[in-house]
């Protein structure tokens, strides 16, 4: 037991640079502390004792803020940073060197009996306020952004983010080379993500509509061209489009116009 709460304790260390020593997180982390409450509740829940172990687990929520109910299966060096407003299910399963922020939710999304919460693999980060609802799994190494709402299973390294979650695939360097070639001919961000964690659905749009308009530019200087050589040829035109019609759902990218 006490060889479980050091490595817990050096799991806080290696997670959150806010810990300065051992007494610290010891006594003043309420998610880890919530953890080694759920530990005593879940064997008691293992050993057919489930109103004690509800009852531990109701203390510890009042304790902590952190509510995880005594049947849910929690591997090692866990961490829940901050720790309030997290609610873990019944049948969710968390893997080894997991980690949540405050305000996630494993929850069902049916009242069925049997699994009805997520299982999360090995290093697994869920942001603040994220939410996974389902049966589903979420693969090993993945990140859920701050208040993402995930209702898919999400493969093993990739990212989800937004409402409901768009799963973002890191691929192969190959792949991501040419993802990336693409996306600078097209002024196009390919993964929707980046340093500064933008809007993906607002960037995209943003970057495609600046690629139309240089498309639109071309097609008048040819057809401008083909006029010049083809007295009788005769233009159509194109349907008339203007910044403003995009402005309250899309801002253009300040550098993109500018060609910065």
């Amino acid at each position: 037991m006490f060889d479980r709460m050091r490595e817990d304790i050096q799991g806080v260390f290696h997670r959150d640079p806010a810990a300065r020593n051992a007494f610290e997180v010891l006594t003043c982390y309420p998610g880890l502390h919530a953890v080694w409450i759920h530990r005593f509740s879940h064997w008691l829940w293992c050993r057919g004792l489930e109103w004690l172990a509800r009852m531990s687990s109701n203390v510890g929520r009042w304790l902590t803020g952190v509510e995880i109910h005594p049947g849910a299966r929690i591997g090692r060096r866990f961490f829940i940073d901050h720790g309030m407003g997290v609610v873990i299910g019944g049948t969710a399963e968390i893997g080894d060197d997991v980690t949540l922020y405050h305000g996630v939710t494993l929850g069902g999304t049916s009242w069925n009996k049997g699994k009805r919460h997520p299982t999360l693999e090995d290093g697994v980060i869920v942001g603040a306020g994220a939410k996974i609802l389902g049966p589903f799994t979420v693969g090993a190494g993945a990140k859920v952004g701050s208040n993402a709402v995930v209702t898919r299973e999400v493969p093993a390294g990739a990212t989800v983010v937004g409402i409901p979650g768009r799963v973002i695939i890191k691929d192969g360097a190959e792949q991501e080379a040419r993802k990336r070639e693409i996306a600078e001919k097209m002024g196009f961000d390919a993964y929707g993500v980046s340093g500064d964690m933008p809007d993906p659905v607002s960037r995209a749009i943003g970057k495609l509509l600046d690629h139309v308009q240089a498309v639109d530019e071309r097609l008048e200087r040819m057809d401008r061209a083909l006029g010049s050589l083809d007295k009788g040829y005769s233009s159509s035109g194109l349907p008339p489009l203007s910044e403003g019609d995009f402005g309250d759902v899309c801002p253009p990218d300040e550098g993109a116009r500018t060609g910065k």
